[in-house]
């Protein structure tokens, strides 16, 4: 076999990403600062957005999924009065209103576009149509239908409004919400169109900006150098915010070996927080152990770091 090339790290990096690159850039950037074996992102980033990409080294991309599920907090600015191909500054103009909604106009629009909704992807999205990409069939002058999509948004506020023409929101949204469609669909309830011009995530799952580090930060002082792992957070720093679940040794080995463990020799040490259904994070003392299920009575193993 042929050796991987690179250093087998392992943890998170959680990148603050500039406007202009795309999360792919930045990934790989951050495989050749760190010469790493393996690397891989927790969520997707327009190339016109800032903010939070988590960047999960190794082990760590078997928690990918659990980030990506987590709350993210997003804020942009809606220019109203253009609609553009894209949604956002990057694309052509196709549309124009001259109407520009009052505060209370926007503020009534929002109950809507919260809660459980139905959201009409942007046509430039990655969304894959008869195995085609729809950004890339978008390009090429035939973009295609998109139907709607199961979104699920928790907040969505009017924040500031800075002149006639914008006005800025935040967002705590589920995964798959796509800002560039709510900040169109905002403006068309509204009776006019918009599009987005700056747009930043705040937060990702446990990840917050004051976790984030700049790209020229990670750089090395010596050109033949790279960067230092020390500047990588544990794998398991990717669970903090699900629920957790202690074992006792002889439970963690059971696990570990793929057994499941029965809820009932588990009963007062369950998280009140944790669901039937849903995930928990499964401690041998204090090491994460991994993520298990409790389903049908049981604690079922579903990945062990």
């Amino acid at each position: 076999m042929r050796r991987r090339r690179g250093r087998p790290l392992n943890g998170w990096l959680i990148v603050d990403k500039p406007s202009g690159m795309t999360s792919t850039q930045v990934v790989g950037r951050a495989k050749r600062l760190f010469d790493a074996q393996k690397v891989g992102h927790g969520g997707t980033l327009d190339p016109l957005a800032t903010g939070l990409l988590p960047l999960a080294f190794g082990t760590a991309t078997k928690t990918v999924p659990y980030v990506m599920d987590g709350t993210k907090v997003y804020r942009f600015t809606l220019k109203m009065g253009e609609a553009r191909d894209s949604d956002d500054a990057d694309g052509n103009v196709i549309g124009t209103s001259d109407v520009r909604p009052s505060d209370e106009e926007l503020r009534a629009a929002l109950p809507a576009l919260t809660g459980d909704i139905m959201q009409v992807p942007p046509v430039f999205s990655a969304l894959k149509v008869g195995g085609e990409r729809s950004y890339d069939m978008a390009r090429e002058g035939r973009p295609p239908e998109l139907p709607p999509r199961p979104a699920r948004v928790d907040r969505f506020e009017l924040i500031e409004r800075p002149d006639r023409d914008t006005a800025v929101f935040e967002v705590e949204s589920g995964k798959g919400v796509y800002m560039r469609a709510l900040a169109r669909d905002v403006a068309l309830a509204c009776g006019t169109v918009g599009h987005i011009t700056v747009l930043r995530r705040l937060r990702v799952g446990p990840f917050t900006e004051a976790d984030a580090i700049v790209l020229d930060k990670i750089t090395p002082n010596d050109d033949n150098a790279h960067a230092s792992p020390e500047l990588l957070r544990p794998v398991s720093t990717a669970l903090a915010d699900i629920p957790a679940l202690a074992l006792t040794q002889d439970e963690a080995v059971l696990l570990r070996h793929g057994q499941a463990l029965g809820l009932v020799d588990l009963m007062g040490r369950i998280p009140q927080t944790a669901e039937e259904g849903g995930v928990v994070r499964v401690m041998d003392g204090e090491h994460v152990l991994g993520i298990g299920r409790l389903e049908d009575g049981w604690l079922k193993p579903v990945r062990i770091l």
